[in-house]
């Protein structure tokens, strides 16, 4: 390294060991067109002894894919994160902290986490004991919706499936989504009609009053979602042989307001009411 790259190691190490919001908030400004070698001090600092600078760092990359270039610019780092996963050395924020970086990164191009071995990796990750993690990790596979083969290889199925009874309503949201996604494949569709999924779909369904009922409007937005994600799945299994006869929707879609869901409503009741 440079002796001027060495002077914004020292210069950034120094401002993290007594870091604020206000300061991580300074570093994502100053790296507001991050580059690889501009992040190379920060890179670095991933590996510092302190547990507080190493998380502090993480917390500055999270904010930095919020960025137009920012995403795109980690997209070098995701190899050491994954392998800071792998380590499971990390405290439980700074876990969910890579994870959520690493998923803004695959969003924006999923090539280097695969080449990593990251649906296996997030698969694993899926039966952790922390829900934080657990529903980040969920997340992330979202981001792999081309590679569903590779989600039904590595049996991953059983495992989302199991989130679906979580008591939390990201981890469900997020289980479905990408079980949506999986069963646009007749592998994922008959999967997931093995593990008895329709009824906890059904359910998923039939529960939108709760929706309506919730105050909170992020709670709202996610129920919306685990709504959507559910009817679309169940659109997409309707689909295989003999499954058809086994979906009974309850959806009055005339005098639904909401034009997302009156879509998808009632394209499940014309996939699953078309006869030949």
């Amino acid at each position: 390294m440079t002796l001027g790259g060495v002077k914004v190691y020292v210069n950034i190490q120094q401002s993290v060991r007594n870091i604020s919001d206000e300061s991580e908030l300074q570093l994502v400004k100053t790296h507001d067109r991050p580059s690889s070698s501009s992040l190379l001090p920060l890179s670095q600092l991933l590996d510092d002894p302190s547990s507080s600078c190493r998380r502090s760092i993480h917390r500055v990359l999270k904010r930095l894919t919020l960025l137009p270039a920012g995403a795109d610019a980690l997209l070098t780092l995701v190899p050491k994160l994954m392998l800071k996963l792998r380590q499971e050395k990390e405290e439980e924020e700074a876990q969910v902290l890579i994870l959520s970086t690493l998923s803004s990164c695959s969003y924006q191009d999923p090539r280097s986490a695969l080449a990593n071995d990251g649906i296996s990796l997030l698969g694993h990750i899926l039966s952790h004991r922390s829900t934080n993690i657990r529903r980040e990790a969920a997340d992330a596979l979202m981001a792999f919706r081309d590679r569903k083969e590779q989600v039904c290889e590595q049996n991953l199925l059983p495992v989302l499936v199991d989130l679906l009874q979580d008591e939390d309503l990201e981890d469900q949201v997020n289980a479905v989504g990408v079980i949506m996604f999986t069963v646009t494949i007749t592998t994922g569709k008959q999967q997931c009609l093995d593990l008895d999924v329709l009824p906890v779909l059904l359910d998923f369904v039939r529960k939108k009053k709760e929706e309506e009922e919730e105050q909170d409007e992020e709670r709202r937005r996610r129920r919306k979602a685990l709504f959507l994600y559910s009817l679309r799945a169940l659109t997409a299994l309707a689909k295989a042989p003999g499954s058809r006869h086994l979906l009974v929707l309850e959806a009055r879609t005339e005098s639904e307001e909401d034009q997302d869901i009156r879509r998808s409503a009632q394209s499940a009741i014309h996939v699953i009411t078309w006869t030949p």
